[in-house]
């Protein structure tokens, strides 16, 4: 896990900590649920040399549920865990550096659980999806993108592509685009 800072000191890389949650508390229950429903995630399938028709219109069914998915992302406020250096959460996979978010109380519970850390105060902030992909995702060093409630059935990620980060740090696929990373 990683944090971002820009190393200035000056503080105005990440914003500050503003909960404090016990999220065993969460976890086991004894914590009203959050409102918001968390966001639901779609597989978009990779488009293949000459598909049939019926896979084109699956395939652009997938691309219209997955746009809907990041529109609904971009607006809404995630909770966004800080790790013990108080910088965010973020995990390396496959050369892609992660902001781990979620989409409520009981979702980060769930991943605390998970880890075996649901008995330490987690210090988390709020912030809204948009802002995780077009101003903190360019800070990470190297590709980055954001993954939504991880290690849940219902979890999303959004890679270092065109269209979902800004063009000069997204990955050049080698269909279109000039990703410079």
């Amino acid at each position: 896990m990683t944090g971002i800072r820009d190393g200035d000191g000056d503080g105005d890389d990440v914003p500050e900590p503003q909960r404090v949650s016990r999220l065993a508390d969460l976890a086991d229950g004894s914590a009203p649920e959050a409102a918001p429903a968390p966001l639901t995630a779609t597989t978009v399938p990779e488009p293949g040399p000459g598909p049939a028709p019926e896979v084109d219109n699956e395939l652009a069914q997938a691309r219209r549920e997955f746009a809907q998915l990041l529109g609904e992302f971009r607006r809404t406020a995630v909770l966004v865990p800080f790790d013990e250096s108080e910088s965010l959460w973020t995990a390396d996979f496959n050369g892609v550096r992660w902001i781990c978010a979620f989409s409520d109380e009981g979702a980060l519970a769930r991943f605390a659980v998970a880890r075996g850390e649901a008995g330490r105060e987690w210090t988390y902030r709020t912030v809204l999806g948009a802002r995780l992909l077009d101003v903190m995702v360019p800070m990470l060093p190297g590709p980055g993108g954001v993954a939504l409630d991880a290690g849940s059935a219902d979890g999303a990620l959004f890679p270092p592509v065109a269209g979902i980060v800004p063009d000069e740090v997204a990955v050049d696929l080698g269909e279109r685009g000039t990703g410079a990373r």
